[in-house]
């Protein structure tokens, strides 16, 4: 009997429901969005309960729309990182909707915990920066701000998680409260260095200990589960890990020095740095990588703000191209951008520079500035923020970059992405992955269920749509990029 995983995606926005085989191939998929909820200026919430409901629909869906009368099933799980819910072990149901990775209501705390002087402490510990971005301060305000529910927890009644958790101890019903390395890794109270929950953050965020889940690896059997009677018999759900790390994961980046860059609205960038725990440049994150096979890997990781986004302003914002295709076409019809720098700072700088004040410009044009440069100049400027987060993280690690492995709508553009071989030096391979995050879970299930014994036996299965090589001489390259840094600190000054 084949075995098919089907492979949960909670992301943001929607949950996926997605049907892999064994060869990491996928063969259907179901998106079911949900609600998003801002009951004031900066704050994010989910409702956890239909979040679980849409997991059921979109696994339905996905069933009803395949004939697989004579498969076996698995289940494994990625997850949006950070957010967090907190309920009732008794009742089942959350005390309060989930907070959102991008919620801040946390700020102030964070902030009062930064000029008290605890980053150092923090960051050596849990490889984060002390920020509402992560999960610990998002709870710590609801047991602060609920009623009776730090009392609650206190007497051992309240269990709270990341999404990952939540949706496992609804599908095992309970008798599983468990999390994996990597989104614990993404709470601000895990010390990374011995993989438990560690008592000084804990107390720092007011958090009781027995409120917490058991962290186990990436490719753990985390229960097992109906499915709410889809299934007549409980299949396992086996491989777990966070989106991102997923994503990492997915592009099969299991060795040191391989990294994988996402292009979206913003990118995120993650390197593998191996099994030994490295601070983090300045304003980037420590994580665990993912943890498989017996074996533990790091990763750094950064995001930029603006990187596809700058080619939707150039499109929907100026007017100055119909589509994205017509970027590329019009900035091959010059050599060089004669000079110009384009600087995508919309939403601030991000890492590895996190000037939040900055804002965009376009810089060097003169009389002979033609349509073309500048958007030549923006193409260049998605490389140039990419290249800068990689060689950060690569210099403080003391790794090479071996190859950078990428997914994502820009990388469809052969310009860009030959240009970003340029800058790095390095090979640059596009993957023919649509859903990364969903295949990392899928290959944590397989690991979990001992389909595949090694690294290599997996990797063999990775498509790729094609790798550009670097052509440019290095030399050239780093007098561009000697432009670009002038250009860059002459708005950060």
């Amino acid at each position: 009997m084949e075995n098919l995983i089907i492979a949960i995606d909670q992301s943001t926005s929607a949950t996926k429901a997605m049907l892999f085989n064994e060869k990491c191939e996928m063969l259907h998929r179901v998106n079911v969005p949900h609600k998003q909820y801002y009951p004031r200026g900066g704050w994010v919430e989910h409702d956890a309960e239909e979040i679980y409901e849409n997991v059921l629909k979109a696994v339905t869906g996905l069933l009803e729309a395949t004939s697989c009368k004579d498969f076996a099933f698995s289940l494994a799980i990625t997850n949006q990182r950070e957010t967090v819910v907190v309920w009732d072990k008794h009742t089942g149901h959350p005390v309060y909707h989930a907070v959102v990775w991008q919620d801040m209501r946390g700020s102030d705390f964070c902030n009062e915990l930064k000029e008290k002087g605890y980053a150092p402490m923090v960051q050596e510990k849990s490889g984060l920066l002390i920020d509402p971005y992560f999960a610990a301060s998002g709870a710590k305000w609801i047991l602060d701000n609920v009623p009776g529910t730090r009392e609650a927890a206190c007497r051992g009644d309240l269990l709270m998680g990341t999404m990952d958790s939540w949706l496992v101890w609804k599908l095992t019903g309970g008798r599983r409260h468990v999390t994996d390395y990597t989104n614990a890794s993404r709470t601000l109270l895990l010390n990374v260095h011995t993989r438990q929950w560690d008592k000084e953050l804990l107390d720092l965020f007011t958090i009781p200990s027995c409120m917490m889940p058991e962290v186990l690896p990436c490719d753990s059997v985390f229960g097992e589960t109906t499915l709410g009677g889809l299934f007549a018999k409980p299949i396992q759900i086996a491989g777990m890990l966070g989106d991102s790390h997923g994503a990492l994961v997915g592009q099969m980046c299991f060795e040191e020095g391989l990294g994988k860059a996402t292009y979206g609205t913003g990118s995120s960038v993650m390197v593998n740095i191996g099994e030994q725990f490295a601070a983090a440049p300045p304003g980037l994150v420590t994580s665990v990588g993912f943890a498989s096979l017996g074996k533990v890997y790091y990763a750094f990781e950064g995001n930029i703000h603006c990187t596809g986004a700058t080619i939707k302003w150039l499109q929907g914002g100026l007017n100055m191209v119909a589509s994205p295709d017509e970027v590329e076409r019009e900035a091959c019809t010059v050599e060089d951008t004669g000079g110009v720098y384009f600087i995508p700072a919309f939403a601030g700088l991000g890492a590895p520079w996190w000037h939040s004040e900055v804002r965009g410009a376009i810089m060097g044009m003169t009389l002979g500035t033609t349509r073309a440069h500048v958007l030549r100049a923006a193409l260049e400027s998605i490389a140039y923020q990419v290249d800068d987060l990689v060689k950060s993280m690569t210099r403080q690690a003391g790794i090479a970059l071996k190859e950078l492995r990428v997914d994502g709508g820009p990388t469809k553009n052969n310009f860009l992405m030959q240009f970003q071989a340029d800058c790095l030096q390095v090979p640059i391979d596009c993957s023919d992955v649509e859903e990364a995050s969903a295949l990392g879970a899928v290959v944590m299930n397989g690991m979990a269920r001992h389909v595949w014994g090694s690294f290599v036996e997996v990797a063999a299965l990775r498509r790729s749509r094609g790798t550009y090589r670097p052509v440019r001489d290095a030399s050239r390259m780093e007098m561009l990029h000697d432009g670009w840094m002038k250009a860059v600190n002459q708005l950060i000054k």
